[in-house]
């Protein structure tokens, strides 16, 4: 399928999306919304896809914000009564079960680095920046980033970016927790493709489960969050990829997953 705003492609069960404004820096706005929405739900109703990298087009910017240009002349009423961003978590993140990745490519301002906080892990190039420099619109993160953010990196730094509009370098955001590993630039989309497809190649079933018990630490007391644990894990217990899963490696073979 074509898209105005962004490019899909599948590598074998990995699927590949690149935010494709390169003049806007991928600026984010309804279009790439609605484009991404699609993209993911077609991501999430195949079967044969099993991770997603989320990159942007270009060396200078995953995504450097949010399109101004959409908001300037909009009436606060109109945010309100549009629920204007809530499209954002409810149809990327709370609609996709399987795992993705954010591979970041420079700059990941304002709402880029809110989406690439979407993700279930952020991979960067050493040439990656992250910031809310949303205060210095007048305005302040509304795409989850005062919420991801602290979660991520603690209330002090996360306090300070926000009050700031300061920007993270890679290794700043490495050693803080907000990404996963550092890629080089030139490196980082084919170490993104590898890292996909060595999740894509795990039971379909484990890694959902394994997304959502990581999650649900954040959300849950830690009570309520071991209860859950045992729960999903005896769920697993009575599949057909676990039974493969544990024949595969006393025999000393890779496992043939089903999915079920």
């Amino acid at each position: 399928m074509t898209y105005e705003t962004i490019t899909v492609e599948t590598r074998g069960a990995v699927t590949l999306v690149t935010l494709n404004r390169p003049k806007a820096l991928n600026a984010l706005n309804s279009q790439v919304l609605a484009d991404l929405t699609d993209a993911f739900a077609a991501y999430e109703a195949d079967g044969d896809q099993r991770c997603l990298v989320l990159t942007g087009s270009g060396d200078k910017a995953f995504a450097a914000g949010a399109d101004i240009k959409e908001m300037l002349d909009k009436q606060a009423a109109d945010f309100f009564l549009e629920d204007f961003f809530v499209g954002w978590t409810a149809d990327l993140v709370k609609k996709t079960r399987k795992p993705w990745i954010a591979a970041v490519n420079g700059f990941a301002l304002g709402g880029g680095c809110e989406l690439a906080m979407m993700a279930d892990f952020i991979l960067a190039s050493d040439n990656a920046k992250f910031g809310q420099p949303e205060i210095k619109l007048g305005v302040a993160p509304g795409m989850g980033g005062s919420q991801r953010l602290t979660r991520a990196v603690g209330k002090s730094k996360a306090m300070e970016m926000c009050l700031t509009g300061r920007m993270m370098d890679a290794e700043e955001a490495e050693r803080a927790g907000l990404i996963a590993r550092i890629v080089p630039a030139a490196n980082l989309l084919d170490d993104a493709m590898k890292t996909a497809a060595a999740i894509a190649a795990m039971p379909p079933m484990a890694a959902m489960m394994n997304k959502e018990m990581v999650h649900m630490a954040f959300e849950t007391t830690l009570d309520q969050g071991l209860i859950a644990e045992r729960r999903m894990f005896q769920i697993l217990v009575a599949t057909e990829d676990k039974a493969e899963g544990m024949a595969a490696f006393v025999e000393k073979r890779e496992g043939q997953w089903k999915g079920r």
